[in-house]
């Protein structure tokens, strides 16, 4: 068993849990703060309060100075394996921080969720995720290492303003609904220097975000960077302004892609995809508006979440899939300002690569192969490689 330290300038109260964590003494001090860490007790069948499966460092005597919120991670936070133990829990939360301004979280240690028996129950009963940000402003999560969670991996909610860098995420391949990365309704975060490797998105976007640049990423196995799922329930959802700047993607089984479900509504613009290497990727560019992840077939739907000025440049590799560029988009709100510029996708397997649009309108530039196959339309304005996105103000 080992050791859950807090860490609070020369005093240091020491908790045998299932956990070895440094945790800053400034961790609970700031107005609003009331993040917890929820650890269950596995393999106990005596009755425990309520009170003694949320720990709040302040209970042991923790103390910050009222101005930084800093949390190091420097051993190892292991989950009890047992999802019977969240019982009476919030299966929603595991390590969950709520409201905090000007968190950083950092340390090189490992956060491990003992996944391996929650994925062999059904991933959409179970909901727990390693790691929750939720309306957090100014938040800084870098130098560690996330493996093996319940369900996502690291999860930012209504947050703005993140750094998140030089992170590790790893997970089989098998296992299911392990996103990264995922970022909902959240503006301003930029993800870089990072390396993730799991059973579902590397990067998942969803839920009205906005300002979000990914840079010097690397990612698979997984399904790849996803914008979406969106318009799910025949939801309303605006997504703009998305940078992926350098990245590379390998045995995945989407490259960058845009998804979403039949019957929703708003918009997803001004998205770019730009220096990305592919290696083995299944379908490496796509966008695929009849997304459908359900045990049965999804009803067809004539409204539709709008998505255009979509831009790829410097995209190059090598495809798993004959399809390397697939843009299927809604009969009753096509696909606008779609814009290739030096696309290079071949075949892994030595075949003919190609191309596959439905109501997709856009141009292109320079060699793109294989070749585009957008439908003309005199009416539709091209859409030209757009400038960088400004991140100075948000």
């Amino acid at each position: 068993m080992k050791q859950l330290k807090f860490c609070s300038f020369s005093t240091f109260f020491i908790v045998l849990i299932h956990v070895l964590v440094c945790l800053s003494a400034s961790l609970v001090s700031t107005e609003g703060f009331d993040s917890l860490l929820e650890l269950p007790h596995s393999g106990s069948n005596r009755t425990r309060s309520k009170s003694k499966r949320v720990i709040f460092v302040g209970d042991f005597g923790a103390k910050g100075d009222g101005f930084n919120d800093d949390t190091e991670i420097s051993g190892t936070i292991v989950a009890p394996k047992d999802p019977d133990v969240w019982k009476g829990l919030n299966r929603r939360r595991w390590l969950y921080f709520n409201r905090v301004n000007h968190l950083t979280v950092q340390g090189g240690g490992t956060i491990n969720g003992m996944g391996q028996e929650w994925w062999s129950r059904s991933c959409k009963i179970n909901t727990t995720n390693a790691i929750t940000f939720h309306k957090c402003k100014n938040l800084k999560v870098q130098n560690l290492r996330v493996v093996n969670s319940q369900q996502m991996h690291i999860a930012f909610t209504n947050c703005l303003r993140v750094v998140i860098s030089n992170l590790k995420v790893i997970a089989p391949a098998e296992s299911p609904n392990t996103d990264g990365i995922h970022i909902s309704a959240s503006r301003g975060v930029e993800v870089k220097n990072s390396i993730v490797g799991t059973g579902d998105d590397c990067i998942s976007i969803v839920g009205n975000s906005s300002l979000i640049r990914i840079r010097n990423f690397a990612c698979g196995p997984g399904h790849g960077i996803s914008i979406g799922s969106l318009g799910k329930s025949n939801s309303s959802v605006r997504i703009h302004d998305i940078m992926v700047y350098g990245a590379l993607i390998s045995n995945t089984q989407n490259g960058v892609r845009i998804k979403t479900w039949q019957g929703g509504s708003g918009s997803a613009t001004n998205i770019q995809f730009l220096d990305v290497l592919m290696k083995n990727v299944s379908n490496p560019i796509i966008i695929d508006q009849y997304y459908c992840d359900s045990p049965v077939p999804c009803a067809n739907q004539t409204s539709a979440v709008k998505v255009e000025n979509i831009t790829f440049i410097h995209i190059k590799g090598t495809s798993a899939t004959e399809e390397a560029i697939k843009f299927a988009c809604s009969d009753d709100s096509p696909c606008e300002g779609l814009f290739l510029e030096d696309v290079q996708l071949v075949s892994h397997s030595g075949g003919i690569a190609k191309s596959f649009c439905w109501e997709a309108y856009g141009s292109s530039v320079g060699q793109v192969e294989p070749p585009p196959c957008f439908a003309c339309s005199e009416g539709l304005i091209q859409q030209k490689a757009p400038s960088n996105l400004a991140f100075q103000s948000f």
